[in-house]
């Protein structure tokens, strides 16, 4: 099992940034892939981005596109989302999770508890 814990959410101003972090630790590599997710009041919980520990697989969804960056640091077992020019509609809890990537697939097996993120218009 992977623990994993967030930070760097709050609030902040339309056209603003934020930059998350994902702690990983434990059975770390019993996974070779991290994501974000976000679930936004009365919606479903959607992947945001996700990417492979050796970095050569990344993911967005095109909402965020151009806007979000995902990297990790494999030195400090720890991921992160740069989010730019952030919009109201990005506000959200946002989760990290681990989990197994082969091919296009991904399962994911472990979840943070989450961090909000509002953005104020």
């Amino acid at each position: 099992q992977v623990r994993l814990v967030e930070s760097g959410g709050g609030l902040v101003q339309a056209g603003g940034s934020l930059r998350l972090s994902c702690a990983a630790s434990g059975r770390t590599d019993s996974s070779n892939a991290m994501g974000w997710f976000r679930q936004a009041p009365g919606k479903e919980r959607v992947l945001v981005a996700h990417i492979t520990w050796s970095g050569d697989n990344t993911y967005y969804a095109n909402s965020v596109k151009r806007r979000f960056t995902i990297s990790t640091d494999n030195t400090k077992n720890t991921m992160y989302l740069q989010m730019n020019s952030l919009k109201p509609e990005d506000t959200a809890v946002y989760s990290c999770a681990a989990g197994i990537n082969v091919g296009s697939a991904t399962s994911w097996t472990s979840w943070g508890q989450g961090t909000q993120v509002t953005v104020s218009s």
